[in-house]
């Protein structure tokens, strides 16, 4: 049976560890986040997010999964409250299990209890099974991302 819960402190270097193995699986979605680069930044953001009750953990015997939250903040005032959902992660062999909805079911309530009018999240573009998951539950696209490689690129040199 999992448990979705609040993270402890006593809970940080596991949820750090399986930050880096969700930044490994997204490289393969074409993420260009550095997995062990970004070791002790994530770990800083753990520690934050521990700190303000914006990180649940699903929770058999171990941790198997995590999500991350907060609502939007910055320079611009916006016309609506945004909650903004972060890291989404489940170990390979729980998923399709009901953690992932269970996650984001927990954050998104936490979000609204928080103020939050309107939901948001990210998800890689080529990653098909995390855009069904988000989408099934009313997800939509909001704002579409552009990139492109500059090498052997004639445009960008005129």
């Amino acid at each position: 049976m999992v448990t979705i819960e609040a993270a402890t402190s006593g809970d940080m270097d596991t949820v750090t560890d399986l930050w880096v193995e969700l930044a490994c699986d997204q490289r393969a979605h074409g993420s260009h986040f550095l997995p062990d680069e970004n070791r002790d930044t994530i770990r800083d953001s753990v520690a934050r997010h521990v700190i303000e009750n914006t990180l649940l953990v699903a929770r058999e015997t171990d941790i198997v999964g995590f999500v991350m939250f907060d609502l939007q903040s910055g320079m611009y005032e916006q016309a609506t409250t945004r909650g903004i959902i972060q890291n989404v992660y489940v170990e390979p062999e729980h998923r399709d299990s009901g953690i992932g909805s269970e996650l984001l079911d927990a954050a998104e309530t936490a979000l609204v209890e928080r103020g939050a009018e309107r939901l948001a999240l990210e998800v890689m573009a080529k990653n098909k099974n995390a855009r069904r998951l988000y989408q099934s539950r009313g997800y939509e696209p909001h704002r579409i991302e552009l990139e492109k490689s500059v090498e052997n690129d004639n445009h960008s040199k005129e």
